[in-house]
Order: C-alpha cells, then sequence, then structure tokens
C-alpha cells in the first residue's frame, strides 16, 4: 500500500475532466512527516514483537513490570521524564478488584509552547500466563499478529513511535506532551481512573490509542458507560418439606427483588438495565439461606448514572419478606464518553488530514458503540476534546489465536497523530 492512493490515482489518470477534482482533493502532505512515517513502519514492528513477547494480564504483576520496564525505557530513550507510579493505594474497590494491579508509565516531555497535549494507551491484557505460545507475534502478508496486539499493545507503540517521529523532526512546539499508559484497563481501570481523570483534566487535548476495526476505519468521540448491580439476599436455611416455615426463603426475596426491577431499562435515552446472573441454595430439600443475582447497566450519560443508583436503591427497600436481608452494590465501572462540540471539532481535523493528505476516507462516530475505554475516564472532568481510536485498525481482540493489526495502517496512523500533536501545539484546530 501506498500511503498516498488518490495522488497515485490523479497521477495516473490525467484526463482533463479529473484534473481540476484531483487538484481539489488533495493537499500537499508534509514530505518529512510522510518520510519518517515510512521510517518508522519496521522499528514500530520491531517494537510490537516485543511488547508482545511479554505475557502482561492485568493480574499478573510480573508480566506486568516486565513490560512497563521495557515502555519506560523507551520513552526515557527519547528524552522523556519518565515515572513508574504504583496507584493500587487509590484503586476505587470492586467485587473483582485484585489487592495490587500493574504500574502506570507516565512520561512528560516538556516544550517551548503553551499547548498541555496527553496521549494514552494500555499495556495489559485479557489473556493469563501461558498462552503466549499460542499466539506468538508474526507478520504474514498485511497482517501482524500476536497475543494483544490489537488491543492495546498497538496503540503503545504507536505513542512510542509518534513521540520518535516528533523528535526527528525537533519539534517541540508544544508546553507539555504527556505520555500515560497504564497496566488495569482490562478490569475497569480500578488503580489508574483517578489518575487518567486529573490528568485529563489538566491537559487542553487527550488522544487515546485504542485500535480502529478493520471493517471501519473510524475515530470514536463517544463510549457506552459501563455499571453492574449486585444483590445479596440473607434468608435462615430451613427443612423444606418438615419446617419450610421456620426458614426465610431467600430465593423468594431474590425473585422479588429482580421482578421489581426489571422494567428500569429507558430506550429513550440508551439507558439498559438487564439482570443477566442468579444463584441461590444448596440442596433441593433445604430452605435457600442465601440468593445472589447480578445486572449489567449500559449509560449513555454520565448523568443517567445517579439516575439509575436512585432508582435501584429506592426500589429495594420494598421486601417481600421483611426477616430477609438484602443488600445492594451498584459499581460504576466506567463513565461512558460523551461526544462534545470540541471533540467534534479535533475528529473533523483528523478527517480532514487523513482525507487532504493521505487521501483516505475516515470515519468520526459520535454515537456509542462497543466496550467502554479509558478515554471516558480523560473526559470525565474537562470540556477539552478526548478523542478515541487514533490506535492501528485491526481485528480479535480478546481471541485465543486471531488477533491482529494491518501493517498498511501503521503509516497511515503514525502520519496523523504526529501531525495532530503538532497542528494542537499551534492552535489550529477549532480556528
Amino acid at each position: 500500500m501506498t500511503l498516498f492512493p488518490v495522488r497515485s490515482w490523479c497521477r495516473a489518470g490525467g484526463a482533463l475532466l479529473i484534473a481540476a477534482a484531483c487538484q481539489a482533493a488533495l493537499a500537499a502532505p508534509d514530505a518529512r512527516i510522510a518520510s519518517l512515517a515510512a521510517e518508522q513502519k519496521q522499528p514500530l514492528l520491531d517494537s510490537l514483537s516485543q511488547l508482545v513477547g511479554i505475557e502482561s494480564g492485568s493480574r499478573d504483576l510480573e508480566g506486568l513490570e516486565k513490560i512497563s520496564d521495557l515502555i519506560a525505557g523507551k520513552l526515557k530513550a527519547l528524552g522523556g521524564e519518565v515515572e513508574l507510579i504504583d496507584t493500587s493505594a487509590e484503586a476505587y474497590r470492586m467485587e473483582d478488584t485484585p489487592e495490587k494491579m500493574g504500574r502506570v508509565v507516565r512520561a512528560t516531555f516538556k516544550g517551548t509552547g503553551k499547548k498541555k497535549i496527553m496521549l494514552i494507551a494500555h499495556m495489559d491484557t485479557v489473556y493469563t500466563v501461558g498462552m503466549l505460545g499460542k499466539q506468538p507475534f508474526r507478520v504474514e502478508g498485511d497482517k501482524a499478529y500476536g497475543l494483544g496486539i490489537a488491543d492495546d499493545k498497538q496503540g503503545v507503540a504507536v505513542i512510542i513511535h509518534t513521540v520518535a517521529m516528533l523528535q526527528a523532526l525537533k519539534f517541540k512546539e508544544y508546553g507539555t506532551l504527556t505520555v500515560l499508559i497504564n497496566g488495569d484497563e482490562e478490569i475497569s481501570s480500578p488503580a489508574s481512573r483517578g489518575l487518567i481523570t486529573r490528568l485529563g483534566g489538566e491537559h487542553d487535548a487527550v488522544l487515546s490509542f485504542e485500535g480502529a476495526s478493520v471493517k471501519e476505519d473510524k475515530l470514536s468521540l463517544a463510549t457506552a458507560g459501563i455499571a453492574s448491580v449486585t444483590l445479596n439476599v440473607t434468608g435462615k436455611a430451613s427443612h423444606a418439606g418438615s419446617a419450610p416455615e421456620l426458614g426465610v426463603n431467600a430465593l423468594y426475596e431474590l425473585s422479588h427483588q429482580v421482578l421489581q426491577m426489571r422494567d428500569l431499562s429507558d430506550p429513550a435515552t440508551g439507558l439498559k438495565m438487564n439482570w443477566t446472573i442468579s444463584k441461590s441454595g444448596s440442596n433441593r430439600n433445604v430452605i435457600p439461606a442465601s440468593a445472589t443475582a447480578s445486572a449489567d447497566v449500559r449509560v449513555l450519560k454520565v448523568s443517567d448514572y445517579d439516575r439509575i443508583e436512585q432508582q435501584v436503591q429506592e426500589r429495594v427497600k420494598k421486601q417481600l419478606i421483611p426477616e430477609a436481608k438484602v443488600e445492594l452494590k451498584f459499581e460504576r465501572r466506567r463513565p461512558p464518553l460523551e461526544a462534545t462540540d470540541a471533540s467534534r471539532s479535533l475528529a473533523a481535523h483528523a478527517q480532514r488530514i487523513y482525507k487532504d493528505e493521505i487521501g483516505k476516507p475516515l470515519g468520526a462516530d459520535d454515537k456509542a458503540a462497543g466496550g467502554g475505554t479509558d478515554a471516558a475516564f480523560a473526559a470525565l472532568k474537562t470540556k477539552a476534546p478526548v478523542v478515541e481510536r487514533f490506535g492501528l485498525q485491526g481485528f480479535g481482540a480478546h481471541s485465543a489465536d486471531a488477533e491482529y493489526v494491518l501493517v498498511d495502517s501503521i503509516e497511515p496512523r503514525l502520519y496523523l497523530a504526529t501531525r495532530m500533536v503538532m497542528d494542537l501545539s499551534r492552535n489550529k484546530i477549532g480556528n
């Protein structure tokens, strides 16, 4: 693939009728950036080989230490002031939150300007130790395969090599360029979410490097928020045949609670709450002394979290069996990323670069789709633009044997990310 397919088409066409269209459709790409993007293609693949070669599941502290050392070393070699930060002590504790989590790599590059720009990605994966042998790094045609390569080791590599390009260009017109790579994204970022939110509020723009799809090359301006509701009911066991009246049936109370909270979804606002898991009792002939149920919650607006949590807290007070003990836990696993005018403006600028200088269409979806990302934490306390999916096009995230990225997307994405940092630094976006 050539980095500039439309330019090649125009040069080959030659007809007078299309000359004006070609002239209007194209802007001269920055030759320096294009050349550097091409030069960084193989080094980026080499970095991916190194990153994929270290297993780094969210609960694998040894692997996360190794990969964070690797990333920190690369960013330090590029001139960054690098910190390895343990944020476990400030973690938002959920039912599946481990006691200790991987370190955050934070690299700061000081420039001569005023704009503060942050680039974020995550180093952890969903995989367990030992799975790397089934999906090692390899390149076949236009696909680079590997465990966690699409989600999100490609994002880490794109950031590192974008910084390398900026350094090669001797570009320092930003005030501060911050790189933040966390190791707990796949478990809802319980430890790093506070830091991401704080830093998001301190920067003028945040570019997040989750990958784009091989089917739809587009940025994301909105993602769904994810929460969970857990009900724990405690009753009293008794013989189901000879003395059921002496028991307190936890299953009856749980069933009542689930049924009275079955209608809280609101299609008009995109709020969804669905009960998905339940368990009770131990034996057929014993009145169950305990019962649990869990619901999945999705929201499109941060304000909807408060509304749905208040509704379930009110409903749970209405018990069928007063003697039963009912405990409810509402966990905000991820906030939604909401599209704003600022993020739309930033995305539109990226689209112009892609179309006019690279010759490729680039989507910008402002409707929530897919899973939640750390971009939502970065946007939680700021009005500055936060845009997701600046990473490579890929496929097979969370799969056991088919995860890959498109090699041909490396040069366009490196070009785009570098241009975006430069134009943000020069205050050219939205003006």
